[in-house]
Formats: C-alpha cells, structure tokens, sequence
C-alpha cells in the first residue's frame, strides 16, 4: 500500500496506523482513515493527547468497527488528528496543530474529528472514521463540505472506541462520493437495509431563527431542494423552552460523564492541557448529583417532546452550524465560548435524544462550504444517507483537493 502524501497535515506523526485489508467486499480498494480514538493493534491510541498517548499501552486488538472495514477490502491508511481528549469543536489541538481544511489554508476544519475531516476534504483517502458526541462529525462535515453522519446512539458496536462521555458518545464516518459512503453503512450498520422514502419535511424554526439572517438565506435553495424531494413540509420548533437551555441541559450531563471517564487519569497525570479544553475538564469535575439529577429530568423531556413531534416519515432539517468555517488562529476566546455556545445549541438535540443526524453539503458562503442537516428517528440512519444520495449525490470538491 503506498504511503500518502499528507498536503493538510492530518495525519498523526506520533502514533502511525496502516493496515492491509483482511478480506475482499464491498469496500475493496478503499483507503479510509481513522480518528486518534480508535485502537488499532499494537499501535499505541493518542486521543489527541500527547500525556495520554505516553500513559497508556498499545492496543492488543482492533476497534470493532476497524475489524470490519478492513474485512470488507478496505485498507486503512493513517491514524488522524484529533481535538484534545475530543473536548473542542474548533479543529485546533494545542499540541498537534489545525488539520488544515482545503477550502482555504485559512480556515479551521472544525474538530473533534479534525483530521478525518480535513483528509477527506483534501482526497487523501476515499473515507473517514470519527466519532460524534456533541457535534464532532457534524461540525467539520459542515466546515469541510463532506457528507457526515451521527448514527443512532448505540446503532455501531462501540468496542475498541476510548471513551469521552458514553451517554452521547457515536461513531460517524466522513465521505465525498454517497455511493461510497452507503458501501460503508452497509458494513457498519447492523442488518442495515432500505427503509423507504420520508413522507414530511420538518423544518426547524427555532433553528433557524438562531443564525444570522444571512445565513439562513444561504441555506434557501437547499431547502427547496429537499422540499422537491419530500413533498410536504411543516414547521415546527425543536425546544418548547428555548434551545440555549437545551444546550445547558447537554453541557451538564456531557461534564459529568466525561469527568467519571477521565477524572482519574486527569487527577493522577496532570497533563498540560490546552486553552478551552482545561477549563472544560476543571468545570467537569464541579458537576454536583443534584444538578445532574435535574439536568437528567430535563432530559427526559426533551426526549419525550422530539418523540412525539418527529414522526415516523418525518425528517428534521437545520443548519448544522451557524457559520461556515471560521479563521484559523483569530478570535480563540470566542471560539471557545460564544461560537461553541451558538453551534452547540443547534448540535444539542439529537444527542439528547440519540437520533441520527446527517450533514448535506448543500449550501456555501462566501465562497465556503456551509451545512445543512437532516435528522430522523432512532434506527432511520440508513432513510438518512438514502435521502442524501438523491440530493447530493457528490459533495464540492475544492479547488485544490486531489479529484476523484
């Protein structure tokens, strides 16, 4: 297998994984990626880290869902970037750099699935592995203009995956060609299978009130791209009680859960840990049980209120962030709290409730890719990437990526 020319730095140097297919499928000469979360055998798993990748052992087995890539003829390329301990949206790790995004050397590639994101942006390889807890395939398959799915939570066998927070915690995959990226579903996906056309679009108001009117104008003829499509469409809002609070009820519940997986180690190694990502973990671990006992009642109810509003042929759309990639190294304070507020409250609803949601790489600003999503009930993972097949069969490629 040769070795690739890593033009966009997504690659990483410390802690290199490639492996040759073990069998012969539907995947069989493919090269995909895979995000520093995921154990390869004897190799040694990073998560973005450099003191947890000094700290822990090499890998006795494969990721789960690596095994069953490589058994389906694809070849696994290279381990990627990730954000710190995954703990970030921007694509920036203190200690590894920005993965840069081919849409311009400027511009962020969003995180925490930076690398994945940035090396098939660039054409590095046919597809990528990252994983989804808070928005972290969404964000840099909207910066990147990939097609990026959230599966179902708990749908793709976790085996193999470090954890961050368990109770969000989901592996996506990034991919240009939506051939390709159904070729993949049908190897990650458990008794995955066509499951027929949405009969509603649901269009989210309050997700849309929630960008910038030149934003939400952006996204206009993808709307009525989707709209054609379906058929019928009915507006509707997310929240009852505003998607800011939302967000909170996220935050809380993602603390805690992180700061039960990761507060031993943090306590015991003190690692350097980078700006936005250090005070997150230190916010972490202050979570108290009657906080987290109201935000896990809110939850419920945001759970009870999305299972009754979606219904089984109704299909959710939003913008997937609420800009399309910012600036590398400008405006960090605002990264790491007014835009990470602002994205995270539109991201925030289907992790609570667990539902698949999928970026289309429908719509552009300035120039700059900009993603709308599609989201659906638990299971309907495969109604998404069918949906999107028929929409955008292709996502852009930027000018400088390596053409399929």
């Amino acid at each position: 297998m040769s070795v690739i020319e890593d033009t966009v730095h997504a690659f990483c140097l410390d802690n290199p994984a490639i492996q040759a297919p073990t069998g012969h499928g539907v995947l069989s000469g493919l090269r995909f990626a895979a995000k520093d979360v995921f154990e390869v055998a004897d190799t040694r798993t990073g998560f973005g880290q450099p003191d947890w990748l000094a700290s822990h052992p090499p890998a006795s087995i494969n990721a789960d869902c690596i095994e069953r890539l490589l058994a389906a003829g694809a070849a696994l390329a290279g381990r990627t970037v990730s954000d710190e301990l995954c703990y970030s949206l921007t694509g920036d790790n203190a200690h590894y750099g920005a993965p840069r995004n081919s849409w311009g050397a400027d511009r962020l590639s969003g995180g925490s699935s930076s690398g994945s994101a940035a090396a098939v942006c660039a054409g590095l390889v046919d597809f990528a592995l990252g994983t989804d807890c808070g928005g972290s395939v969404r964000v840099p398959s909207s910066y990147c203009g990939l097609l990026g799915l959230r599966t179902t939570h708990g749908r793709v066998p976790t085996r193999g995956l470090l954890r961050f927070a368990s109770e969000f915690d989901c592996i996506g995959w990034f991919a240009r060609d939506a051939g390709i990226f159904e070729r993949v579903a049908r190897v990650l996906l458990p008794e995955a299978r066509e499951q027929g056309a949405f009969r509603r679009l649901l269009i989210a108001t309050d997700a849309f009130a929630a960008v910038d009117t030149a934003i939400a104008d952006a996204f206009a003829p993808a709307l009525e791209t989707l709209s054609a499509q379906i058929g019928a469409t009915h507006d509707v809002r997310l929240s009852e009680d505003g998607l800011d609070r939302c967000f909170e009820t996220f935050r809380i519940i993602q603390a805690a859960d992180v700061w039960s997986a990761l507060g031993d180690w943090v306590t015991r190694t003190r690692p350097t840990l980078g700006p936005g990502v250090r005070e997150r973990i230190e916010q972490a671990g202050q979570i108290g049980a009657a906080e987290l006992r109201a935000a896990q009642a809110h939850r419920a109810e945001i759970v009870a209120r999305l299972d009754t509003l979606i219904g089984e042929d109704d299909v959710v759309v939003l913008p997937t962030t609420p800009r399309p990639a910012p600036p590398r190294g400008g405006g960090d304070d605002a990264l790491e709290t007014t835009y990470r507020f602002q994205a995270m409250s539109l991201l925030c609803s289907a992790g609570l409730a667990g539902l698949p949601q999928m970026n289309l790489p429908l719509a552009m600003k300035d120039g700059l890719p900009l993603g709308l999503s599609i989201m659906t009930r638990r299971n309907g993972d495969m109604r998404l990437i069918e949906l999107a097949g028929q929409v955008c069969p292709q996502a852009p490629v930027p000018p400088d990526a390596v053409r399929p």
